[in-house]
């Protein structure tokens, strides 16, 4: 068995080396922005112009174009943050490190976001900006994990201690996940339940739905060119001394 894995490991080995990833990276970040930023403008303007007005809230749900994506972009990449989380405490990969480093802020600003058009949205439908519900204090947990990992890169001087707590926070946070996504299901709260459903009917109609599921995927794109870039530069930098980094910027010039 452990044979057979070799040619398997080897692979990823040589896929996951910095400068292997810094190559690869490129055309799939520069594609995927493209694609996604298109995609991203198209949906916008399907949904906050020409989408029907919804019978109970008038247009105010309009900002479920910008909510639900962000909001499910950060849970989708504080998982894929968890997953490589693993993969540096168990396999000491250091592109795992630099991965979960540039995740931090684009999962700080997509939290954020999430947070702030909810509270915009809550106000015509709640009365409110804020409550106490179960799905927004776990979203907020969230925030505070974000921050919490920032705090630790901007105060641990050791990149191999600070890379560390962080993996080990990223996994402590995890247990918040399943809250966020199935806490509207669980508990009898404010928030409504789940717009979009794998299973069963969703709430909407198809001329709403056909632009958010463009937005989410479009979003999807975004955030994945934003880490592969962001990740680009990580490698520059923790690499910066080594002849292959000093090779590729002086051919180059630049990332």
């Amino acid at each position: 068995m452990a044979l057979s894995l070799t040619p398997v490991w080897r692979w990823f080995h040589r896929w996951t080396s910095p400068p292997n990833f810094y190559r690869i990276s490129r055309p799939w970040a520069h594609g995927l922005m493209a694609v996604g930023g298109t995609a991203l403008f198209v949906a916008w303007i399907w949904g906050l112009v020409f989408a029907p007005e919804d019978y109970l809230q008038g247009n105010s749900y309009r900002i479920i174009f910008v909510h639900v994506p962000s909001a499910s972009a950060s849970l989708a990449l504080y998982l894929t943050m968890a997953i490589t989380a693993v993969i540096s405490l168990v396999w000491k990969i250091k592109l795992a490190d630099m991965v979960i480093r540039q995740c931090i802020p684009v999962g700080l600003t997509l939290t954020a976001l999430a947070l702030i058009s909810g509270a915009i949205w809550g106000r015509p439908t709640w009365g409110v900006y804020w409550i106490w519900d179960a799905r927004l204090t776990s979203m907020l947990l969230q925030l505070f994990l974000f921050i919490g990992m920032w705090a630790i890169h901007t105060a641990i001087d050791q990149q191999k201690l600070a890379d560390r707590a962080t993996a080990i926070l990223v996994l402590v946070g995890f247990v918040n996940l399943p809250i966020i996504k199935w806490s509207v299901d669980w508990w009898n709260t404010m928030h409504q339940p789940a717009t979009i459903r794998i299973t069963g009917e969703t709430t909407m109609v198809w001329e709403m739905l056909a632009p958010l599921l463009l937005s989410m995927a479009a979003t999807y794109c975004v955030v994945a060119a934003l880490v592969l870039y962001r990740t680009r530069w990580e490698i520059l930098y923790r690499e910066r001394k080594t002849r292959w980094v000093q090779d590729e910027l002086g051919i180059r010039g630049k990332a």
